[in-house]
């Protein structure tokens, strides 16, 4: 799969994600389920600029490298989050899916 096609996407993603840490009431709710509340405001703004980190990345490779491990991070403790409060694996999929897609763009980032 080609690299700025899934960078691109995960940017995107990050940056819709992120906002909407901000304006939806769904995902206020979420973050008290998982504990977070106090820290919604900040990951939001975190995956904000990783967003735009990542496309800002597509040219600056060290800024992709860096973001990329970032959101390895960020995803890696999501899944341990969900884990901890017991969620179903349906919930769980789509930080397994988007920490595989920030491993393959660290990974194509170091290497290549």
């Amino acid at each position: 799969m080609n690299l700025t096609i899934v960078t691109v996407f995960t940017a995107i993603s990050f940056i819709v994600y992120g906002y909407s840490s901000f304006i939806s009431r769904r995902m206020k709710s979420e973050y008290a389920r998982w504990g977070y509340n106090n820290q919604r405001k900040l990951v939001g703004s975190l995956q904000l600029l990783g967003g735009v980190g990542l496309l800002i990345g597509l040219k600056i490779d060290i800024l992709l490298l860096l973001t990329s491990f970032c959101f390895i991070m960020m995803m890696t403790s999501a899944i341990l989050i969900r884990i901890k409060i017991k969620d179903n694996i349906v919930d769980v999929l789509p930080a397994i899916t988007y920490l595989f897609l920030s491993i393959m763009i660290f990974y194509n980032s170091l290497f290549f």
